[in-house]
């Protein structure tokens, strides 16, 4: 798969690359946000109101699940090099189906922990396979592919919620385990679609490699041995803070620090929704190749530190000066989010060399799961800190772009000065 082969013909003919199969994955990634949708909404007031759990053990059981969910990429990615990738998607789909259900049979703490850390593993392994499926599925047209996914994804999440919203005005048990079994049946959906779609063809060199040499004598290439990578990993981590600032940091900042209306939280993340679901896939026309992905950080860093002083000055005083500063700075963290993702997806798997792609891939979805368990954390020490931890934050995000375009740029020009397709570590 070229790093450099820029969209073709049949990405003009079809609005959606990957042919049946990659239309049949869209549907599969629909229907998850739309189940994920309606359970996430409501895992909080679950344990809460259905199982009885106090506030402190809600959060030990949500932290537990999310660091345990932290080994769910690696792992997926590992499993996805070894054995046929639409078996193992269609086994973590079963496996997070069968967590949820087992969820309603017991409300003891340790078995509610204990389950939740078992499906949140094929739960983040599921991210990296999809993505896995997408870069070959789709091939060249990757790009597009994903922005594709992404937007589905979005109005996926975005039905589901609304669903969600109206069980828990009903607010009663047999709601809340209508959403949790409902969430578990859209999995089996899933895997009964998953299992029509065709396996992916591998990349060319690990065809090669198997029918040349059945027994090789050389080890796959390691992600966990490869500093650049695991460099560019730390960046991403750092960058995928958009989710944490919007989700977290925002709402929390309107409350605390601004005479905004507190309305106007959920409002800023209707308003980010949108804006994925009408700009991504345009968007993803400007990284045609890996190095055009790599200059989107430029006005990733521009938007990061456009945003982060947004929302500083909201907080100067006034309602009319507060809202059209989180305004002005939700619209460039969004932009600032879709460039960033189009740059990571494509770089991520340009990166990754053909004999381990999935073990790579598995390794970049540890940026997203660290950002997941980290990132609120940060955020409210930053809404506690004031108005000029915002500029702080956003100097370190741009920084953080910098090094990641320079990072990227030092990995394309060595690989270009190398024959076969390798991974050079920067030892």
């Amino acid at each position: 798969m070229s790093r450099t082969t820029r969209f073709s013909g049949p990405a003009l003919k079809d609005r959606v690359p990957g042919g049946p199969d990659g239309r049949r994955m869209l549907l599969v990634n629909f229907i998850d946000k739309c189940g994920t949708g309606l359970w996430s909404t409501a895992m909080a007031l679950y344990f809460t109101y259905v199982t009885g759990l106090g506030l402190g053990q809600v959060g030990l059981l949500v932290a537990v699940s999310g660091a345990a969910g932290i080994a769910g990429a690696p792992l997926g990615g590992v499993l996805a090099d070894r054995f046929p990738l639409i078996r193992v998607l269609i086994c973590t789909q079963l496996l997070r189906s069968a967590a949820l259900l087992a969820l309603l049979t017991t409300d003891d703490y340790a078995l509610l922990v204990l389950i939740s850390a078992a499906g949140a593993l094929p739960d983040r392994a599921t991210n990296v396979l999809t993505k896995l499926y997408a870069a070959r599925v789709a091939g060249p047209d990757r790009i597009r592919y994903q922005a594709v996914n992404r937007t589905t994804s979005n109005i996926g999440w975005t039905l589901g919620g609304l669903g969600a919203a109206g069980a828990l005005a009903v607010g009663t048990t047999t709601a809340f385990h209508l959403l949790l079994i409902g969430d578990a049946l859209s999995y089996l959906v899933m895997a009964a679609l998953t299992l029509r779609c065709a396996e992916p063809p591998a990349p060319a060199s690990r065809i090669a490699a198997s029918s040349t040499d059945p027994a090789p004598t050389t080890k796959p290439s390691s992600p966990w041995r490869d500093r650049g990578f695991l460099a560019f990993t730390a960046g991403d981590a750092v960058l995928f803070l958009h989710d944490s600032i919007l989700q977290v940091a925002l709402p929390l900042w309107i409350v605390h620090a601004t005479d905004a209306p507190v309305g106007l939280a959920p409002l800023l993340m209707v308003a980010n929704s949108a804006l994925v679901v009408l700009f991504q896939v345009p968007l993803a026309r400007f990284a045609p190749t890996t190095e055009a992905a790599r200059r989107l950080f430029r006005p990733v860093a521009a938007l990061f530190a456009v945003s982060t002083l947004a929302v500083a000055a909201s907080a100067l005083g006034g309602q009319t000066l507060a809202v059209t500063a989180l305004v002005t700075g939700t619209v460039a963290l969004t932009f600032a989010e879709m460039l960033h993702t189009i740059a990571s997806w494509e770089i991520s798997v340009a990166l990754a060399p053909d004999d381990a792609q999935g073990a790579y891939l598995g390794v970049h979805g540890l940026a997203q799961s660290t950002q997941r368990c980290a990132g609120p954390l940060l955020m409210t020490g930053l809404v506690a800190a004031g108005p000029l931890a915002w500029p702080v934050l956003g100097a370190a995000l741009v920084a953080t772009a910098a090094a990641q375009s320079g990072l990227v740029r030092r990995r394309l020009l060595r690989t270009s000065l190398s024959v076969p397709k390798v991974t050079v570590s920067e030892h």
